[in-house]
């Protein structure tokens, strides 16, 4: 038995896994391989108030609660910003390479700007800090053999006895066995849930598993509404959109941040006329601006341009745009990007105190799969890194001060599934339907009509409850998901933040400055 079992091995369960290692025997599995998560992808960077001259702390709450539309836990943000500024400290110690500045201001990192932020806050490295965050924290990790890792492994559902949980059962995806994994304590940092959509930036590991295990066993999940769409995605070709979980290429918000405009397919700025921050308004109003545009002018798309941050900049400051587009035909250096908005971030999932401590006992989670209302209904560009980073050393910490001596013995040996229920064929065609009646009807723009459309959409979907490979897994857990994620939008009789209603298009603070929460049975 092992003391802590972590599952996902994104930036929350390196974290977790980190601090754990500290005080007892660690296992850590991984759908996919190391680095194969949400957080290599990261662009942008991470935000921390490092420069305390023109920058703080409270600065940073402000901006973070601005941000979340009346829903972010002060308390849960107190922690995010403060303790952020240690746990930041503590990778650049580790090695972390984040670009430098000329002068000394800010610790003599370039701090850049983003969306939402009054202050330039955000460390980053070039344009792929999550990259450089994920090799920090995993090397040393690995290099250091710190705790036991099992990739390619898949929870099917938590083990719960007696009212707490003492582990998971999953599948060896490599051998096709299906084993128990038990722990004294079990941390989900699992990511999030952008497979359910269309269009999504997340990787194709992003299906909700443990949000959708989580709720099975009994857990509360909360704030299921907020989806966050990031207004920026690279529009592919016909031919290549039309692949089923295939990721859209972010375009950071870094680049707005540097200087970089919206177009409408006129060639016109529009964003002054949603909001008087322009381009670097919060997430939700700029995915939304975008959505209206195209409507408007009945295009998949609009425009990007960087013309006005020179050839030397965008080479320097995103290198890896720049080679991505370039590879796809397009010179950013000359030619504008088309971008529309994609599923990026889920700020709802399974409910949790500060401490990442669930309603089960022995069961702790932390990072995206996590809803402790530090990000509200619209989370602050480049917290999800640093939310990360603190609150899945928080949960180690909890879980660490409840272990108990207790050992847990099942009867149940290592066996191979049965066979899988659904065809290869009928599991694409059932996460078509998921991925697109999520595009079509619980988008960026919803209503009643649209959400009940989608609830009988969704009915059609009858995964296998005895799921018996991956994609059987994933079917099941993101047909979950989708549900959760419509009934609340459908609940939620309001706009507030990344959830918008054609038909209640107003906030109202009185009745739903509230989190809704849900629980099987």
């Amino acid at each position: 038995m092992y003391d802590f079992l972590i599952i996902g091995g994104g930036i929350a369960g390196l974290s977790a896994a980190l601090e754990a290692s500290k005080h007892g025997k660690v296992l850590l599995l991984t759908k996919g391989k190391i680095g194969e998560t949400a957080t290599e992808k990261a662009q942008g960077g991470i935000a921390a108030a490092i420069d305390q001259i023109r920058d703080s702390t409270e600065f940073h709450f402000e901006d973070t609660i601005a941000a979340g539309a009346g829903l972010c836990d002060e308390t849960a943000v107190r922690i995010l910003v403060t303790e952020g500024v240690e746990r930041v400290k503590e990778l650049i110690e580790m090695g972390a390479r984040f670009d430098r500045a000329e002068t000394e201001a800010g610790g003599g990192f370039a701090l850049a700007l983003e969306g939402a932020h009054k202050r330039r806050r955000i460390l980053h490295a070039g344009d792929a800090t999550g990259e450089e965050i994920q090799r920090t924290l995993g090397s040393k990790i690995i290099r250091e053999k710190l705790v036991e890792i099992k990739q390619h492994t898949i929870g099917i559902d938590l083990i719960i006895k007696g009212g707490k949980c003492i582990g998971v059962k999953a599948l060896d995806i490599k051998i096709n066995v299906i084993k128990n994994f038990l722990a004294k304590a079990t941390i989900i940092t699992t990511g999030g849930l952008g497979q359910a959509y269309l269009y999504t930036t997340n990787p194709k590991v992003a299906t909700g598993d443990g949000i959708a295990m989580a709720y099975r066993a009994g857990v509360r999940v909360s704030d299921m509404e907020f989806v966050q769409f990031h207004p920026t995605s690279m529009v592919q070709s016909q031919a290549l959109k039309d692949i089923i979980a295939l990721p859209r290429f972010l375009i950071s918000e870094a680049v707005r941040g540097e200087g970089a405009v919206l177009l409408n397919i006129k060639g016109e700025r529009f964003m002054q006329k949603y909001d008087i921050q322009g381009e670097l308004a919060p997430r939700d109003i700029v995915a939304k601006a975008i959505f209206q545009e195209m409507k408007d002018t009945n295009q998949a798309h609009v425009f990007l341009s960087l013309g006005k941050l020179g050839h030397e900049k965008i080479k320097k400051r995103f290198p890896v745009i720049y080679k991505t587009c370039l590879e796809r035909g397009l010179d950013i250096t000359k030619d504008n990007i088309p971008v529309a908005p994609a599923a990026h971030y889920f700020m709802g999932g399974i409910k949790t105190d500060v401490n990442g401590q669930t309603n089960i006992k022995n069961l702790y989670a932390a990072g995206e799969c996590a809803s402790l209302g530090v990000h509200g209904a619209n989370r602050l560009a480049s917290n999800s890194l640093l939310d990360g980073l603190v609150f899945g050393r928080r949960a180690t910490l909890a879980a660490k001060s409840q272990l108990s001596s207790s050992r847990y013995s099942l009867h149940i040996t290592h066996y191979s599934p049965a066979k899988p229920h659904l065809t290869e064929k009928a599991i694409v065609r059932c996460k078509m339907i998921i991925k697109t009646t999520m595009w079509k009807d619980v988008g960026i723009v919803r209503s009643k009509k649209s959400l009940g459309q989608a609830l009988k959409m969704l009915k059609q979907v009858n995964p296998n409850q005895a799921p018996a490979n991956r994609e059987e897994i994933e079917l099941r857990n993101l047909a979950q998901v989708a549900k959760l994620i419509t009934q609340a939008a459908l609940d939620r009789k309001e706009s507030r933040g990344a959830h918008f209603r054609s038909d209640f298009p107003k906030k109202n603070d009185k009745k739903w400055q509230k989190h809704l929460i849900y629980k099987i049975g």
